[in-house]
């Protein structure tokens, strides 16, 4: 079972906390919340603490529906700061607006790390602005499992002072019209409707580090442009050519050999082959050690024995001239000339980090492999394919 997380913004009309909550709990089965925060101003939190708290909505709306106890505090209301630490009383200029989106933002972020948890926000409340913010940071972190939504009101019950939600037991409310006369409504003609929003899910597919909503989107809009952009990587054997795009990058036997088992534990090792874009992961690196070991040799050699024209003299060579394994101080000069060819014949600065062979360093030694997308990468080795 997920943890429910439910995630407001509101302005003055804390009335869709509660309009949120009645219809998640009448939902098969039933949606509970476990925490709920609301993004909000110093006013709003005012308004919203008087309703709910001190007016007895919420203890009302929870002994109606048969909810367990909403544990609203004052860690629930999330309301923030200039840079002088002051709390927003409201959001009325540019730089107002950037703190309230990297608060809504760092939120969704946080809260998303916890994968027992289940966001349901509602982006029906506060400024627009405000919605805008909390639907982006969706899309840059909800997972598949978190829910967008938007609350829809019968029209003369939408933001009635007096209508928070549908009773069990229906019940006669006054609703002043605009020329300040004052109309009775029965709540059985009131009806809430949740609309569940779809989103593009971008978490998982872009790397993200920012903590401000400019940055995170400056970022992903970079990661993005860089999936769509990158060039496909040909490594054909049987030529024997490796071409990034157009670009015809030439390399030694031994070279083209290492390399293309470098490129090809991308595609044969996937540890996340549900992910369509391998952005910064690199579980699929090499170690170093395991590059030493005859095991490895043996599988390269194959490849090496197609580069060389299908040769298997070419293959028993290699085997017999490294007998245990090629040792790792020649595979990090293997490696370091690999880069350099690859360097003299790519002169595109952005795409280099991509194509050549990056180390990582963990504990237990160096792992090897290139950051070019799974999905850009075909190795042939012959000329049918």
């Amino acid at each position: 079972m997920f943890k429910e997380i439910l995630i407001f913004i509101i302005g003055s009309t804390p009335h869709i906390i509660t309009e949120t909550i009645s219809v998640l709990a009448k939902k098969e089965p039933p949606i509970y919340p476990s925490e709920v925060y609301i993004v909000t101003t110093t006013k709003g939190k005012e308004i919203a603490e008087k309703a709910l708290i001190e007016g007895g909505i919420l203890e009302s709306l929870c002994k109606e529906y048969k909810i367990p106890t909403i544990p609203l505090t004052k860690d629930s209301f999330i309301i923030p700061e200039d840079s002088s630490g002051t709390p927003l009383e409201d959001i009325k200029n540019d730089i107002e607006n950037q703190i309230i989106g990297d608060a809504i933002t760092n939120l969704i972020k946080d809260k998303t790390l916890d994968s027992a948890s289940r966001l349901h926000c509602s982006l029906a409340g506060g400024r627009k602005t405000m919605s805008f913010y909390l639907g982006a940071a969706m899309q840059l972190f909800a997972r598949p499992w978190d829910k967008l939504y938007h609350v829809l009101v019968t029209p003369e019950f939408e933001s009635n002072p007096n209508f928070f939600y549908k009773p069990v037991k229906d019940k006669n409310i006054e609703c002043r019209l605009p020329d300040g006369s004052i109309r009775q409504l029965n709540t059985k003609n009131a009806n809430i409707y949740l609309a569940e929003l779809p989103f593009i899910r971008l978490s998982n597919k872009i790397s993200l580090n920012e903590k401000g909503f400019k940055e995170l989107v400056e970022e992903g809009q970079k990661e993005i442009d860089i999936a769509t952009i990158q060039p496909n990587l040909y490594i054909k054997l049987h030529e024997p050519s490796i071409y990034i795009g157009d670009t015809l990058v030439e390399m030694i036997p031994v070279h083209m050999m290492l390399y293309t088992s470098i490129v090809r534990r991308k595609l044969e090792n996937c540890f996340y082959p549900q992910r369509v874009y391998c952005t910064d992961c690199k579980e699929c690196f090499i170690p170093l050690v395991e590059m030493t070991t005859k095991p490895f040799l043996e599988r390269a050699a194959k490849d090496y024995s197609v580069i060389c024209g299908r040769k298997p003299f070419k293959e028993q060579e290699l085997l017999d001239k490294w007998k245990e394994g090629i040792k790792p101080e020649i595979i990090r000069q293997n490696i370091s000339k690999i880069n350099n060819a690859i360097k003299d014949h790519l002169n595109d600065e952005i795409l280099l980090p991509y194509f050549m062979i990056t180390t990582q360093r963990r504990y237990g030694g160096s792992r090897y492999g290139v950051r070019v997308e799974k999905g850009r990468i075909k190795i042939t080795d012959s000329k049918k394919i």
